[in-house]
């Protein structure tokens, strides 16, 4: 969910509207005139974006993800230790 501001509210409160996008994984829609201008969100958040973007605008690897999708579909599936040779370590 979403809070929207206006700019010259945001503008008073950015200290805390930095502090909860990062803290509270907040997101903020800052408007302008009555209208939203811009989104405040936390760079990690911003990075993930990014490389959703990459990928879904990347057409090697949306073809590889349909593949796995219907060798997965088909049941085209190896073991950890046919993949990598050996058992798949114990989890810590």
């Amino acid at each position: 969910m979403s809070t929207i501001l206006p700019i010259t509210e945001a503008r008073a409160a950015l200290p805390k509207i930095v502090q909860a996008v990062n803290e509270l994984y907040e997101r903020y829609i800052i408007t302008q005139k009555g209208k939203p201008a811009a989104v405040v969100m936390s760079y990690a958040e911003f990075e993930s974006w990014q490389e959703t973007l990459d990928i879904v605008s990347n057409p090697q690897l949306m073809a590889a993800l349909a593949q796995a999708e219907e060798d997965l579909a088909a049941g085209r599936l190896h073991t950890y230790e046919e993949v990598f040779g050996h058992p798949q370590p114990e989890a810590a």
